[in-house]
């Protein structure tokens, strides 16, 4: 009977300590489940509040990063430790503080098969054992998903902006059209009077018995007319009714013969002039009378720009089917409301009676004439660059 009630005893205690491992196994399973699910809660909030980023359609790339990067170090298993960074076109977008020589997971930004950056996430300090992974394959899944979702986001803010830019340059154009409509047919309409007034004052020019006074007022008259005669020439032009006669052109040639002009006002105003010109003398196949017109008037424009001094910049380039000319001053530049406006006619900041507005349409309505690109580029307190690219003629590349 001993025996049997020891033998009976040793069974139940190995049942129980048989019970108590099963026990321990499932809670640890249970605790093992309980931090999958706090891991998918964490991502699934992760992803919640990148759609909300995301539909908020007024916010801007940099402002979409921002918020990317203040949402992930929550999803990950150290929250508190974690931080993000982003890193788009070599701006940077990252969380305070963000460690150097840590462990850290990574996805890149790719947009039409082109990398234009990466998604981060690191630990300011070690987790885990010293050999142990501190991220979970969860994780890293997590972060290619979250860098797929950002560049879906950037991929349509870049075409919502090139749209809207392609319509700014549509109504522009058109209505750069119906102001060159409107510019030709007053043009048109003045030559005939101009005429006439130049004719009769020539005529009265001749008069031998004329008082000196009325010499003066008819000198005042003819001076005048010529005036009035350009602004009409300017204004076919650029409405391009008026096309000179194209030749081939060096480039080089024409902006030397036009400094010859402007570097004595350029040396009593303090500007220096820098210019580094195509060795092979870039040949154009243009009208050189409105090529040096288009030079005069943007060298004009940048001293104008320059009231205490500096420095302009000239320079020439020969590319395989193209001659470009840019032009760099260190002015007072323009702010992005005046840029968008200076192609306009009769738009100038300049004071009642120094400018008509007419020099910088002008400028591109010769250039288109020529089959052209002109642009321009501005800021407060820099200054102002201009790139003119024309079609090259048959010469060696530089």
């Amino acid at each position: 009977m001993r025996f049997a009630t020891c033998t009976s005893d040793a069974a139940a205690v190995t049942c129980g300590i048989v019970m108590l491992k099963e026990n321990s196994r499932m809670d640890a399973q249970n605790d093992n489940a309980h931090l999958h699910l706090m891991e998918r809660v964490k991502e699934l909030s992760c992803l919640y509040g990148i759609a909300r980023i995301a539909a908020d359609t007024s916010l801007s790339v940099e402002e979409l990063l921002a918020g990317i990067v203040h949402i992930l170090p929550k999803a990950w298993q150290y929250p508190d430790d974690a931080c993000a960074k982003i890193v788009f076109d070599k701006r940077i977008h990252s969380t305070p503080n963000y460690p150097r020589f840590v462990r850290r997971q990574r996805s890149a930004i790719t947009i039409n098969g082109e990398p234009r950056g990466y998604i981060e996430v690191a630990y300011r300090k070690k987790q885990g054992t010293k050999n142990c992974n501190p991220f979970l394959e969860e994780e890293q899944r997590l972060l290619d998903t979250v860098a797929r979702e950002a560049a879906a986001m950037i991929r349509r803010r870049e075409t919502e902006q090139d749209k809207l830019k392609l319509e700014n340059q549509l109504r522009h154009a058109d209505r750069l059209a119906t102001i060159g409509q409107l510019a030709a047919s007053v043009a048109h309409e003045l030559n005939e009077p101009l005429g006439h007034i130049l004719g009769f004052a020539e005529l009265v020019r001749k008069c031998s018995d004329l008082p000196v006074q009325a010499r003066a007022d008819v000198e005042k008259i003819f001076d005048t007319s010529l005036h009035a005669r350009d602004i009409v020439k300017q204004l076919l032009i650029f409405s391009r009714h008026a096309c000179g006669q194209k030749t081939k052109a060096d480039l080089n040639k024409l902006i030397r013969q036009g400094l010859t002009f402007l570097e004595s006002r350029c040396a009593s105003e303090g500007i220096k002039i820098k210019c580094s010109l195509c060795p092979q003398p870039p040949q154009i196949d243009a009208d050189p009378a409105q090529i040096s017109q288009v030079f005069v008037s943007l060298m004009v424009n940048a001293i104008q720009a320059m009231p205490r001094g500096g420095t302009i910049s000239i320079r020439t380039r020969k590319e395989p089917d193209k001659v470009s000319l840019i032009i760099e001053d260190t002015g007072v530049g323009m702010t992005q409301e005046v840029l968008q406006k200076i192609f306009t006619p009769f738009f100038t900041t300049k004071e009642v009676g120094i400018g008509t507005g007419l020099g910088l349409p002008v400028v591109h309505g010769i250039i288109t004439a020529h089959e052209g690109l002109i642009k321009i580029d501005s800021q407060i307190g820099i200054g102002t660059k201009c790139r003119i690219k024309l079609p090259a003629g048959r010469s060696r590349a530089c």
